[in-house]
């Protein structure tokens, strides 16, 4: 098994490139433009997949970006979630749209996608799960944008499109289970690491293999705190600065890429990230997507601020300044 704790250097990877885009405006107008880049199998019915946080979390992507893409970029559009596994204020349908209405989602409809049950969707070449349980809902839709800020996970190291879909997508009673807990043991998060990190991502396929190719997958590296955005007002303090925004047809790019731009940061500024990702075995995502041929973890770098030419990490994070809150 590869060791989920060690990071991949660029050079050490094999296999072809996809692309990855890239700007630093973080914005409602830098969120447009980068989602203009990948929007090209968007059609029908269109949800957008993205974490609405625990009650004044402070940490989601800020609502006035989504409200500003959704009403001139994909009218219509329905923002999905699912409701949590855990027992807090999105453990039940009536908390989770209270919840919603806090964090200032309701500004679109939100579908919480298992409010009416569930549904299975198979999981090809998993060695941990042959299918995976979803919010039966999101059958009612033909594109998903995967609309993900990127941060820190307590479990899983790092959040990014793969944990968005993975966890998100899954129903919050037997899905989510199905990743978290081994049947008949009393401990709720018992399953941790590679295994964790490889059931998360055999989920995740299920969801990129319903859609494909109409999915979508935007990464916003902004507050990234190690922890996730299921921690609310107690998340830790971002001490991470902002580096902008990725947006792919690959999931694995995406969020290689994303771990590739944290590492390119400064020691002093990717330390407490780095740490996190690497002492959950975060790095066992990217690997075990590839293992089940997601996509690609070698990808072109393209600067949408700079006339679209190709950059490298090091240059993406050029001149980042201490996140200062």
């Amino acid at each position: 098994m590869t060791d989920g704790s060690k990071y991949i250097p660029y050079s050490s990877r094999s296999g072809n490139e996809s692309i990855v885009y890239f700007t630093r405006d973080l914005s409602p107008d830098g969120l447009r433009k980068i989602y203009a880049r990948v929007n090209q199998h968007m059609a029908g019915k269109i949800a957008v997949k993205l974490h609405t946080g625990e009650p004044k979390g402070p940490n989601i992507i800020p609502r006035p970006w989504v409200k500003s893409l959704i009403e001139n970029d994909i009218p219509g559009a329905h923002i999905v979630e699912t409701n949590a596994y855990y027992e807090a204020d999105r453990h039940t349908t009536e908390l989770h749209r209270k919840t919603i209405a806090i964090n200032g989602w309701d500004f679109a409809p939100v579908d919480i996608m298992d409010e009416r049950g569930t549904a299975l969707l198979p999981v090809k070449g998993g060695k941990w799960l042959a299918k995976m349980s979803v919010g039966a809902n999101m059958l009612n839709y033909d594109s998903l944008l995967v609309l993900t800020h990127f941060k820190g996970h307590t479990m899983g190291g790092f959040g990014g499109s793969g944990k968005n879909i993975g966890i998100g997508c899954a129903d919050g009673k037997i899905g989510k289970a199905w990743i978290h807990t081994t049947p008949g043991q009393p401990n709720q998060w018992d399953i941790t690491k590679e295994e964790f990190m490889e059931r998360m991502m055999e989920s995740a396929k299920a969801t990129v293999d319903h859609f494909a190719p109409h999915i979508s997958f935007i990464n916003v590296l902004r507050n990234m705190s190690v922890s996730c955005d299921c921690e609310g007002i107690y998340a830790a303090p971002v001490v991470t600065p902002n580096i902008g925004i990725l947006a792919s047809l690959d999931i694995l790019a995406v969020d290689q890429a994303s771990v590739d731009l944290v590492y390119a940061l400064p020691e002093n500024f990717r330390h407490d990230l780095v740490e996190r990702i690497e002492s959950r075995h975060g790095h066992r995502q990217l690997s075990y997507m590839k293992e089940l041929d997601m996509g690609n973890d070698k990808y072109i770098l393209i600067d949408t601020d700079n006339n679209d030419t190709r950059i490298y990490p090091s240059d993406a994070v050029k001149g980042v300044k201490p996140f200062e809150g």
